[in-house]
């Protein structure tokens, strides 16, 4: 089966799936690591440890630690927040305050980001410029607005430099905003998809300077902590699964034959009504909400090969991601559905539809242009650089000045081999030139932009003020400086 092309994914929808039907294929994974077992199905899924939000308000402690923990049957020495791999997820509503200490138990600096939400950037916000150095702790506090879209969010570190090895790491945990009106389902769960690779000794493995080139995709490919975990379920039940992308740079085409999937929304984006789909494709930093309805027998959740591009001749390489390759592909999980089958589920209600930008006023259009270079600008331990308009990142340079409660339209260019998917902190985008085609309007806070390709997406900077980052979400080339600062004034 060859990989889904980069520009075919894109065409085929913006909304992050796609519609080619493909088989099952395991792939036995034979690493340094010395864990085999990608194709076996292992134990019961386990369900990250919950938080849930109380009177408007959740609070909590969330400590960041180098541990021990079973990765496929064999103790590993890794990063975790509150001991756990994913983190804890936290349950919350619109409108809700989430009261959060960091504390930094790590040998290094770290800090903390809100992946998706629409909170304030400013002070003890989702501020990528804090800075917890180890033995200290920090005291973030979010306000979600009464209006704040339902859906699947993240956390994870943001410290320029480190942000790859942290979360590679171990580093991240969902977050839920709960829907107003509930969805009928048997039961929800939490699917927080990564890779890791391990050394002989169960340590995090070194990463090559090629690996942080092309974004570097783990060998082990993991569902809450897990390899290859079994879920259970009986025939006609329906299942809501929150499934968040927690890979540094690995993208999830995610497939479960013979079982019916609904997707209702990527990101904070959400559909009127639940659309039927046989894929969908997660670049890094992307959520899915999906309904899965069960049918008697087997299936396996897995991820297919993508294109995400190659490095070509760069650094004297011929390098090609391992998700572009037959090795991309995995087993992510089985699903057993046997036993009497149950009445269907209610039908979904009618979802509330986030606005449609393509009508506004746009008060100023700009261009964004992802390259990858050789010449004149190299960036940390000699590698390429990586840029935006041509500069690499620097906290202290404001790239772009927007104003508060304005609708803007940019237009997102890669001049490089590889996809970049980029990622807007605080405010989400809406795909309007995208060839998806949709009469709907579509919202994701990360968007591919192919290789040698372009994207256009509109933006209204409401809701609050203050400096946050814009990047590619192949989180090795952000730390190696494709990012850029945003100042709302």
């Amino acid at each position: 089966m060859e990989p889904i092309s980069r520009r075919t994914a894109l065409t085929l929808g913006g909304l992050g799936l796609a519609g080619t039907t493909v088989g099952a294929a395991g792939l036995l994974w034979t690493s340094t690591s010395g864990i085999d077992t990608q194709t076996r199905a292992g134990e019961q899924l386990r369900e990250p440890f919950e938080l849930r939000s109380a009177d408007g308000r959740l609070q909590l402690r969330l400590d960041a630690a180098r541990g021990t923990a079973q990765i496929g049957g064999r103790s590993a020495s890794v990063l975790s927040y509150n001991g756990g791999i994913p983190g804890p997820t936290l349950r919350l509503k619109a409108g809700d305050r989430l009261a959060l200490s960091l504390n930094n138990d790590l040998v290094d600096p770290t800090n903390l980001h809100v992946h998706g939400l629409h909170v304030s950037p400013q002070d003890n916000g989702d501020n990528p410029f804090v800075m917890v150095e180890p033995g200290d702790a920090f005291d973030y506090e979010y306000q979600l607005p009464a209006d704040h879209p339902p859906g699947v969010y993240w956390y994870h570190p943001h410290h320029h430099g480190a942000v790859a090895d942290q979360i590679f790491g171990g580093l991240y945990g969902a977050i839920i905003v709960e829907d107003p009106k509930s969805i009928d389902a048997a039961r929800e769960r939490v699917l927080v998809i990564s890779d890791i690779t391990l050394d002989g000794r169960g340590s995090i493995a070194a990463v090559s300077p090629m690996e942080q080139m092309l974004g570097r995709e783990g060998e082990i490919v993991l569902v809450n902590g897990q390899v290859n975990p079994t879920l259970n379920a009986r025939p006609g039940e329906r299942e809501r699964w929150r499934i968040v992308n927690a890979c540094v740079s690995r993208y999830l085409r995610l497939q479960l034959g013979g079982q019916r999937m609904q997707l209702l929304g990527i990101d904070s984006g959400r559909f009127a009504k639940p659309r039927t789909v046989e894929e969908i494709v997660l670049t890094p930093g992307n959520r899915a909400d999906v309904l899965v309805t069960m049918a008697v027998g087997t299936a396996i959740l897995e991820t297919q090969s993508y294109d995400r591009g190659s490095a070509g001749g760069m650094m004297g390489g011929n390098g090609r991601p391992r998700s572009g390759t037959a090795a991309g592909r995995a087993q992510l999980a089985t699903l057993a559905v046997a036993g009497e089958t149950v009445p269907a589920a209610a039908e979904v209600p009618v979802q509330l539809m986030p606005r449609d930008l393509r009508g506004s006023v746009v008060t100023a259009r700009r261009e964004l242009t992802f390259a990858m270079d050789m010449g004149g600008m190299m960036g940390p331990n000699g590698m390429m650089s990586f840029t935006i308009n041509g500069q690499r990142f620097d906290r202290k340079r404001v790239d772009v000045t927007v104003a508060a409660g304005s609708t803007e339209e940019w237009t997102l260019r890669n001049t490089s081999p590889m996809d970049h998917p980029m990622h807007l902190h605080v405010w989400p985008m809406q795909l309007v030139g995208d060839n998806s085609g949709s009469a709907a309007a579509v919202w994701q806070d990360v968007v591919n932009v192919p290789a040698r390709g372009q994207v256009r997406v509109r933006i209204v900077f409401d809701g609050f003020r203050g400096r946050s980052v814009y990047h590619c979400h192949i989180l090795d080339h952000e730390d190696n400086g494709m990012m850029g600062v945003i100042e709302a004034r």
